[in-house]
């Protein structure tokens, strides 16, 4: 990208740097001629710190980096990450496929390091639009200053998520009021306070659940707590990662769910958690076989329960427990769970950040006030002005979250903001048809 000058109206400005901004950021850094700025409140980068646990992994392969599925001659890669740390050989003889999350942590890092246009510190206070330029009040660390670019790429991500019925504990928590309640994103700096009570509850049902319950199962011995997990579903589900379902991950079923009504993606985005929000198949093998291993000698003191939704739930100060109120779908049945310390390992959920407000009449709209994001990532009044990273679950499915689909939709963003395919845009790889063949001949079914 060209260096700016001082008085530099940016090409855009892309606003969060985690993973699909830093891909961005990478991906136009050798463009001649483009100019950009990313900005990150936070002081460096970091993905995730409250889940680094040792063993965990990505649920995709390394390929699914920030730039290899758009350009693998690329600097930027995971692969030239190792071989300039001196960790290629590891990794080849490891022989899996998966990097562990704390080294694609480290890659990320080591990426945002040689980019010059991301500058972390620097948070928007308010954005205004005037005459064809988005103007960007940050503070950094040289203070406050006004930015001007003509495009935004909005990658703020997503933020913690409790169900109502457990907020109410949550907030007692932080305020110091209450007991040991939290959500996963703060797991790892508050395990010892937790492995400190005498009774554990994980609420949720996903990757992260089965990680922290397995990691917490492991330790039980030592420390002596009861462990529960929870979960609303009626079981606990694996991630289907067969390689035909791999093909939704695909710009022909980004077509096809995109273009469906909205009543019908809303209703595919809640059937389709699993291919998404599911466990490894092997982390659920081992939490069974560790369970098998400790009942040798004496059932194990924990509880898997299933069907179970949390529809309340209370602080008792005097006894030092938490009150969990569930209900059992398919009995109907309510009941109560007592548990010193709660894990909410209930996911993340969009949420627009604040600076929007002053921007809100050129940003597009559905009929339930969400973003309306065209097929090409964009959600501005007008086409190529705005787009959004991992903001269109509801526009695009369950590839939105996808870290191997970054680095497609940071190709076509690069595309509408530079009027050329900068790297090459694929628009058909899977061997299934989604919907009705073309050439075919329509009629009323019999």
């Amino acid at each position: 990208m060209s260096t700016p000058t001082r008085g530099t109206v940016y090409d855009f400005a892309a606003i969060g740097v985690g993973p699909f901004n830093l891909g961005l950021a990478a991906l136009a850094e050798p463009v001649e001629g483009l100019r950009g700025v990313f900005l990150e409140r936070r002081g460096s980068f970091e993905w995730h710190p409250g889940m680094m646990l040792e063993p965990a992994h990505l649920q995709v392969p390394f390929m699914a980096d920030l730039v290899t599925m758009a350009d693998p001659t690329s600097p930027y890669s995971f692969l030239n990450f190792l071989k300039q740390t001196g960790r290629l050989y590891r990794f080849y003889i490891r022989e899996n496929f998966y990097p562990l999350r704390a080294e694609y942590n480290q890659y990320c890092q080591w990426v945002a390091g040689q980019l010059p246009s991301v500058r972390f510190g620097t948070a928007v206070l308010d954005a205004a639009y005037d005459d064809g330029v988005y103007r960007l009040s940050v503070s950094g660390p040289a203070g406050q200053e006004v930015l001007l670019a003509r495009r935004l790429v909005l990658g703020t991500g997503t933020s913690p998520y409790v169900p109502e019925a457990g907020r109410g504990i949550l907030a007692e928590a932080t305020a110091g009021r209450g007991g040991a309640a939290l959500h996963n994103a703060d797991y790892l700096s508050r395990k010892a306070e937790l492995q400190r009570q005498r009774s554990i509850t994980i609420v949720g049902s996903g990757q992260s659940a089965a990680e922290i319950y397995h990691e917490l199962l492991q330790e039980s011995d030592s420390h002596g707590y009861q462990l529960n997990w929870v979960t609303r579903s009626g079981r606990f589900f694996p991630l289907e990662y067969t390689k035909l379902t791999l093909e939704m991950t695909s710009p022909e079923y980004v077509d096809y769910f995109h273009g469906l009504p909205p009543h019908r993606r809303d209703h595919l985005n809640k059937t389709q958690k699993n291919l998404y929000k599911g466990i490894n198949p092997d982390l659920i093998d081992a939490i069974y076989d560790l369970l098998y291993t400790r009942s040798i000698s004496g059932m194990v003191d924990t509880q898997l329960l299933t069907h179970s939704t949390l529809t309340g739930a209370r602080w008792d100060p005097e006894a030092r427990t938490h009150t969990l109120h569930l209900h059992h779908g398919e009995q109907d049945r309510a009941y109560t769970v007592e548990s010193e310390a709660v894990v909410f390992a209930t996911g993340y959920r969009y949420r627009e950040p604040a600076f929007l407000a002053g921007i809100q009449d050129r940003i597009a709209r559905d009929n339930a006030g969400r973003l309306a994001v065209d097929r090409h990532y964009g959600a501005g009044v007008e086409p190529g002005e705005v787009f959004v990273q991992n903001a269109e679950l509801h526009t695009h499915g369950f590839a939105t979250p996808d870290l191997g689909m970054g680095a497609y939709r940071n190709s076509c963003i690069l595309r509408e903001i530079t009027g050329r395919e900068v790297y090459p845009v694929e628009r058909s790889i899977a061997f299934q048809q989604f919907g009705v063949p073309a050439g075919v001949t329509e009629g009323v079914p019999a």
